[in-house]
C-alpha cells in the first residue's frame, strides 16, 4: 500500500472531503456541494479536479460519457499529515497543547468527549502494554 502521497492544497482537501463522503462523484456533484459552502465556478472545480488527477490525488474513470472521480489518498493519511504539521508549527510539537487547544476553542459534545475518552483508554492500554516488562 502506498504511503507517500502528494500534499493536497486547501481547495483540493475540500474536494477530497466530498469524495471521501460520497466514495466517488462527477465534477457536477462535487461542484454542487462546494457551491453551498463558497462562491466557486464550475470551471474552477473542473480544473482543480483535472489537476488532482495529474498529481495522483484522485482517479478519473473515463469509460463512460460522464467521468467519475474517486480519491486515491486515504482520509487518514491527509488528516495525520495536517495534524502533524499543525502540531509542529503551532504547538511546538506538543500533543497535549494541540488537544487542549482543540478542546478549549469550541464546545465539544458529550458524544465526542466519550469518543476521546475511549481513544485515550485504548491508547494508554496499548502503549502501556508495549513498555511493560513481561
Amino acid at each position: 500500500m502506498r504511503t507517500n502521497y502528494p500534499e493536497p492544497t486547501e481547495s483540493e482537501v475540500e474536494i477530497l472531503q466530498i469524495l471521501w463522503q460520497k466514495g466517488s462523484a462527477t465534477v457536477r456533484e462535487v461542484h454542487e456541494v462546494l457551491e453551498t459552502k463558497k462562491d466557486v465556478g464550475y470551471t474552477t472545480t473542473l480544473k482543480l479536479m483535472q489537476i488532482m488527477v495529474e498529481k495522483g490525488i484522485v482517479d478519473r474513470d473515463t469509460s463512460k460519457r460522464i467521468h467519475i472521480y474517486k480519491p486515491l489518498i486515504p482520509q487518514s493519511s491527509v488528516e495525520n499529515n495536517l495534524i502533524n504539521k499543525l502540531r509542529q508549527k503551532i504547538f511546538r510539537g506538543s500533543a497535549s497543547r494541540l488537544v487542549i487547544g482543540a478542546l478549549s476553542s469550541e464546545p465539544v459534545s458529550e458524544q465526542e468527549i466519550e469518543e476521546i475518552r475511549e481513544f485515550l483508554d485504548s491508547y494508554t492500554k496499548d502503549n502501556h502494554s508495549k513498555t511493560s516488562p513481561k
